[in-house]
């Protein structure tokens, strides 16, 4: 069913109402016949976009509000999250950043509603993975993170005005284990080892070939603002 404006030769062009076979509703703009422009599109299930349309898919800025109650806002691209956005998830976990095909991947801030623990840094593929500094309420980490664990070196900052300077290692597993479980090396979580405790430094993020103004994307801004305020409160 169709109910808005056509073009001459009939297509639907301008703004009109549909609703479709499988009972979902979309009200807005069309171009020869397509959803393109401007719309809200209702899912029997109880999911609703409210954004643009490029040639009935999801393009531009847009807000999808999912039926288990999280919500993103931001850039789509071809029907997918893609560029930058905030997305609420169902359990109050907030994460705020670049998208690449649908999964967090680029700079972006990930805030724990539980825990109140924030992660700021690099993201690859929908994992934790880069750069990044974990923040918890009286203390955090700063060093690299491989597919959501820290790896390498880096140092815990406590509030009471030390570091504590280290390295995350693969912990060893013995020949037991590993016959019980032949994926085994994926559950391994790293262990800190401490080497040295030093007084408090600013800490000045390593940035290769950093991009010029006008290339830095929005989150990239936000990013660096969070981790100037931590050092000042610091």
């Amino acid at each position: 069913e169709y109910e808005g404006e056509r073009n001459a030769e009939g297509e639907r062009h301008g703004h009109g109402k549909a609703r479709l076979p499988n009972g979902d509703t979309y009200d807005g703009e069309y171009e020869h016949g397509l959803r393109s422009g401007q719309g809200t599109y209702r899912f029997t299930n109880g999911a609703r976009y409210i954004g643009g349309y490029l040639q009935n898919k999801k393009h531009g800025q847009g807000t999808f509000y999912y039926p288990d109650g999280s919500v993103y806002e931001g850039s789509w691209v071809n029907d997918q999250r893609h560029g930058y956005g905030k997305y609420t998830y169902a359990n109050g976990d907030i994460y705020t950043g670049e998208w690449f095909n649908d999964n967090r991947h680029g700079q972006g801030i990930y805030i724990y509603k539980d825990t109140e623990s924030k992660y700021i840094g690099g993201w690859v593929n929908g994992n934790q993975e880069g750069e990044a500094e974990l923040i918890h309420l009286n203390h955090r980490f700063r060093g690299k993170f491989v597919k959501g664990n820290p790896v390498g070196y880096g140092k815990y900052i406590f509030d009471i005005g030390c570091e504590q300077h280290g390295e995350y290692i693969q912990a060893e597993q013995d020949e037991e284990e590993k016959e019980d479980d032949e994926d085994s090396s994926l559950l391994v979580v790293p262990k800190w080892k401490a080497s040295e405790i030093t007084k408090f430094t600013v800490w000045t993020p390593r940035v290769e070939n950093p991009p010029s103004p006008r290339e830095a994307s929005p989150v990239a801004a936000t990013t660096a603002e969070a981790v100037e305020e931590q050092a000042v409160e610091d």
